[in-house]
């Protein structure tokens, strides 16, 4: 490569913070819990139906609580994130990996993100939007001083990086 080093994807190094594990079973519960509650409540008030009512909602409990015990665990093991002098960059998933990758000089904006959930659970999210029609690179599930903090630092090196952003 003519003088050059050739840049090497490698996995993300930094994991989610530990409490989006907790984050994510909250918003699994609230999917599951009103549709569960729901069909009890009918299977009870309504003795023709109960049988019809209690064991869809029954089904949808066993359902609802395998995911909220697996699904967050095996997220928090695929989520990654970095941010080097160079770029920010993600990886999801794990039949289907993807790869996100947004160079300094793309960058146009930074924003952080804390709903009620994430504020409850200290968390946050960082958008970084580039002109990608591919959308922002999101990294979910950081503690919210750490997101503050990694925002600060992309508008800094954003600031100080050569490139139209666009």
């Amino acid at each position: 490569m003519s003088g050059q080093e050739k840049v090497r994807l490698r996995p993300p190094r930094n994991q989610l913070n530990r409490r989006a594990i907790g984050w994510w079973r909250v918003q699994i519960l609230l999917l599951f819990a009103p549709l569960v509650v729901t069909l009890a409540i009918l299977g009870i008030l309504i003795p023709p139906a109960r049988f019809w009512m209690l064991l869809p909602g029954a089904v949808l409990a066993v359902i609802g609580a395998l995911c909220v015990l697996l699904i967050p665990l095996w997220l928090y093991r695929v989520h990654r994130w970095e941010c080097t002098e160079t770029a920010v960059y993600t990886r999801t998933g794990f039949f289907w990996q993807e790869w996100r990758v947004a160079p300094m000089s793309r960058i146009q904006t930074v924003d952080t993100l804390r709903g009620p959930l994430q504020q409850w659970f200290k968390l946050a999210t960082v958008t970084v939007t580039t002109a990608s029609a591919r959308g922002a690179v999101k990294i979910e599930g950081l503690d919210h001083e750490l997101a503050a903090q990694l925002a600060e630092q992309l508008t800094e090196t954003t600031q100080a990086t050569p490139g139209d952003a666009t």
